[in-house]
């Protein structure tokens, strides 16, 4: 059953990579396409990707995208390119505030701190890609959210766009949750701003975000390793508790060369079964 992808992620070889993010992005997208799936990938445009080197290309109707984050009229532009050595379509989303000034360490700064506009940075990341549909002319089936960078994206979907017009019809979003670490601990006033909804259920002024997600996601993959099975303390949370139903454990080895293969027919399953 083929289907339409918007594979949200913040890292794809060549153009970023500091985390195992990157490899997944690289490779699962290209899988998805030979199963014959419509899928196009979004990442921010980080100033040291080379535009020349990667042949981005302008795309008139994806130039100035308006759109509000936090009460405040914004502006995005997005350029167009293809995996190499592939025809992954990547789009990338600009932004001279946010993403022109990141090294390439990405959520952090040279001196290893965490960047503390992290939460912000992502909300507005989220709402941008959203935002693009209507001038891409394109509406997809799933909503493919990677990591906690994408975790604003399925309560902000129902909250602000599911049903807006054709382009926001009939969409399901899937949580994918590859690490637990620091970053995913973000400001519930960051979750207020970007006008994403919080389950009553949770409390505190510091919030993870994939506990918010879960309760908005339509589905729920989370990525184990045999080093590192990250379910075992997810399953243990209240709000995956609440949400078990959506849960999906995809196993797979964390050596040089995973099999994509089948990491990807297990998704497919969950993604068949999503839109049935």
């Amino acid at each position: 059953m083929s289907q339409k992808i918007y594979y949200l992620t913040t890292e794809i070889i060549p153009f970023a990579q500091v985390s195992p993010l990157a490899d997944f992005s690289t490779n699962i997208p290209l899988k998805l396409q030979e199963k014959g799936h419509d899928i196009r990938t979004i990442i921010p445009k980080y100033g040291f990707i080379s535009e020349r080197k990667y042949i981005l290309r302008e795309v008139i109707r994806l130039r100035e995208i308006p759109f509000e984050f936090g009460g405040e009229d914004k502006i995005a532009s997005v350029k167009s390119a293809f995996i190499p050595k592939t025809r992954v379509q990547i789009y990338f989303l600009e932004d001279e505030h946010w993403f022109q000034p990141l090294t390439n360490l990405l959520y952090k700064a040279k001196n290893g701190r965490v960047l503390a506009d992290n939460g912000e940075r992502y909300g507005y990341f989220s709402k941008a890609v959203l935002s693009t549909l209507p001038h891409l002319f394109w509406s997809p089936d799933i909503l493919f959210c990677n990591g906690w960078q994408s975790a604003f994206v399925p309560g902000m979907f129902k909250a602000q766009f599911e049903g807006r017009n054709e382009f926001y019809e009939n969409i399901k979003t899937v949580m994918v949750i590859h690490e637990l670490n620091e970053y995913s601990k973000v400001e519930r006033s960051e979750f207020v701003r970007a006008g994403v909804p919080i389950h009553s259920s949770l409390k505190g002024k510091i919030l993870n975000s994939y506990d918010v997600a879960a309760f908005e996601a339509d589905a729920i993959i989370i990525m184990d390793k045999p080093s590192k099975k990250i379910s075992g303390n997810l399953l243990k949370k209240s709000a995956f508790k609440a949400n078990k139903k959506k849960v999906t454990i995809i196993t797979y080895d964390d050596d040089e060369s995973p099999d994509y293969n089948a990491v990807t027919d297990k998704l497919d399953k969950v993604l068949v079964k999503l839109s049935a």
